[in-house]
């Protein structure tokens, strides 16, 4: 399955990094840096909310209400040019709740941006995320029910734009992208942590290794 790959190895990514960047005031390394470990996060945060109905309601109603619907990605330059972040803001909240600010500060030690900037590039990163997502889940024909045309399902639709696999299945640092299905789970059920997934997620050779090379890090 197409995933995020396919976004970020494109002229629209290194648009995107240099948007960004520019914005916020850093760097496009240091962008790269930071994009490289919430991306991630937020859709296997997303995965992981998806297997509750709740959650999965909530999800399925954000992509295909209408509000996020894939045009984002064909105005990009128009996006950025506008200083309302309350939609970045409530995408964040919704999806990373109460452990919004574990995330910045992982995130901060992990790449060396402070955790104001990457609190603002996290806002201007999932407006557009999830505007590629609502293109993904039209183009699989997903339903109200939370089912694609194929047969698969939301969860197995997010774990494809992770490279990985079902939320069902283990994660596992070889595995790639799956081993964030489950992160910032801190309710103490076994399953692996915020701390845990981020250096995963920014150890060479990890998933922060994975997308770097895709915004031509090294």
């Amino acid at each position: 399955m197409a995933g995020l790959m396919d976004l970020l190895n494109s002229d629209l990514g290194k648009q995107i990094i240099s948007g960004v960047a520019g914005k916020v005031g850093t760097t496009e390394g240091e962008t790269s840096s930071v994009l490289s470990s919430v991306l991630p996060v937020l859709v296997g945060r997303m995965q992981n909310n998806a297997t509750t109905s709740e959650g999965q309601s909530g999800l399925l109603g954000a992509l295909l209400g209408g509000k996020h619907d894939g045009s984002i990605l064909d105005n990009l330059s128009g996006f950025l040019g506008n200083n309302d972040d309350s939609d970045g803001g409530n995408i964040i909240g919704h999806v990373l709740g109460g452990n919004q600010q574990n995330v910045q500060n992982q995130v901060s030690q992990s790449t060396g941006v402070s955790s104001d900037k990457i609190a603002m590039i996290m806002k201007i990163a999932a407006p557009i995320l999830m505007g590629y997502l609502a293109k993904k889940a039209m183009g699989s024909g997903l339903n109200q029910q939370g089912q694609t045309a194929d047969g698969g399902g939301l969860g197995g639709l997010l774990g494809g734009l992770l490279g990985g696999q079902s939320q069902e299945q283990a994660p596992s640092q070889s595995s790639g992208g799956n081993i964030l299905t489950s992160v910032l789970d801190q309710d103490g059920d076994g399953q692996i942590g915020i701390g845990d997934a981020m250096a995963v997620a920014t150890k060479k050779g990890g998933l922060g290794g994975l997308f770097g090379s895709l915004f031509g890090k090294k």
